[in-house]
């Protein structure tokens, strides 16, 4: 038994991943050992956790990953932890489909009770009709809590208080309005650096809600069983060498997916920003990340973009994802058109001019294999060679058609989407797109 809870609210802008970084660095301050982790698809929320915590945080999402498999990955996580915490996306019941997806759908299916944050600007009593509708639409959420954002006074929190008594759901407590909580606007996210320079944030949170929500209490509420502990992870299946790009340029990455790499063989990392050599290997994975911000450097450092060259001339296995796949391009134009020089592996180069923003879930079948996985750049390629060798066929989470491409030279696979493997063999990927 240890306390476990999704942090929901009514929509996104409620301050959710505001009030999540207060709470994992309230409950580091107490020495707790805590696991946290992000519905949905997010990259970033993950890395502000970690700040938060101390703890690398972990994506739960229902669309890539099967139950079962969401159930394993929260039950590897929270073994020898005493906190569970997990963020919701948007509202608690928005889904791809309906609920389908949603933050709700992933409490139930790990056991966690529903904590909800309120934005209570401009409201009073009347949240208790909408804590009432949030607890009794679905009352399998089990939603038993509430804590109140935004809130101008003790005199303003007093009606809340009230209207969450008379609605049947606790209310823990409130986070005063101020500007000093308001988590920056952010591109396709914060750099490591800028995150780094954010620590004072969560303590800013965690020093209001010491002050003004029953931390106690909230633990105690939401105590409930643990899930039974998972298989352990098999020993490596075979021998395949693995190098997987990791530094500021490219950090967008499914742990888990280097989890499933590491049962195949050996994984090990490099930086291309460092201008490291690539090392020997049968697969690079090169995953999305920040390469728009670090041009210059990526430019410079010859030596990486040399040797994943000849790694490709040679025969070799790429897959680059969204940013990945931008460093393999002939060039990266930033938001001024200049052009500046990348591995020249896909004949065609990607541009940061007049910016738009693509996201959403993407489903592609190859062969008999449906992979799954997610989009969100503001980027787009232009001069594509007529030549190259492309995949269409992906689909939205509503089965729609979606333009998203994936780009093959001899062992290379790139495109813009963001694969989840962790429940399959990725390099089937690589064998099905061969037939």
């Amino acid at each position: 038994m240890i306390p476990q809870l999704l942090v929901a609210a009514a929509s996104s802008g409620s301050g959710k991943t505001t009030f999540t970084l207060g709470l994992l660095r309230a409950l580091r301050r107490r020495g707790l050992q805590v696991a946290s982790f992000k519905c949905g698809p997010d990259y970033i929320d993950p890395k502000f956790h970690e700040l938060a915590s101390g703890q690398p945080s972990t994506n739960l999402d229902l669309y890539m990953m099967s139950p079962e498999h969401v159930r394993q990955v929260y039950a590897r996580r929270t073994a020898g932890a005493e906190v569970a915490v997990l963020e919701g996306v948007m509202g608690l019941y928005d889904g791809y489909v309906r609920m389908q997806g949603s933050s709700y759908e992933v409490a139930a299916t790990v056991g966690a009770p529903v904590v909800l944050l309120i934005d209570a600007r401009s409201s009073a009593y009347s949240v208790g009709a909408i804590l009432y509708g949030f607890k009794n639409f679905r009352p399998e959420a089990e939603v038993v809590g509430v804590v109140f954002n935004r809130v101008a006074s003790e005199n303003h929190y007093r009606f809340l208080r009230e209207a969450a008594e008379d609605a049947g759901v606790r209310p823990l407590g409130y986070i005063p309005k101020t500007k000093l909580l308001e988590v920056p606007s952010r591109h396709l996210g914060l750099s490591l650096e800028e995150l780094a320079e954010l620590d004072d944030l969560p303590e800013h949170v965690a020093d209001l809600l010491e002050q003004h929500v029953d931390l106690d209490g909230l633990l105690e509420l939401c105590m409930r069983p643990c899930l039974p502990p998972p298989p352990a992870r098999p020993a490596p299946e075979g021998s395949l060498r693995v190098v997987v790009a990791r530094d500021e340029a490219f950090n967008f990455i499914y742990e888990e997916n280097i989890h499933r790499l590491a049962e195949l063989g050996s994984v090990s990392f490099f930086s291309p920003l460092a201008d490291e050599p690539l090392p020997p290997c049968d697969l690079l994975y090169l995953p999305g990340g920040y390469p728009e911000f670090y041009l210059e450097e990526l430019e410079a450092a010859s030596t990486s973009r040399s040797t994943i060259a000849a790694h490709v001339a040679e025969g070799g296995r790429v897959l680059a994802e969204c940013g990945g796949m931008m460093y393999l391009c002939r060039a990266i134009r930033d938001e001024e058109g200049r052009a500046w020089r990348m591995c020249g592996v896909l004949d065609m180069e990607a541009t940061m001019e007049g910016m738009r923003l693509r996201l959403g879930y993407r489903e592609l079948t190859v062969g008999t294999e449906l992979w799954r996985g997610h989009e969100f750049h503001y980027s787009s390629i232009v001069e594509a060679s007529e030549g190259l060798e492309t995949l269409g066929g992906q689909r939205t989470a509503r089965g729609e058609a979606a333009p998203t491409l994936l780009y093959r030279v001899g062992g290379v696979l790139a495109g813009y989407t963001h694969w989840y493997w962790a429940e399959r063999d990725p390099l089937q990927l690589f064998d099905q797109f061969a037939h």
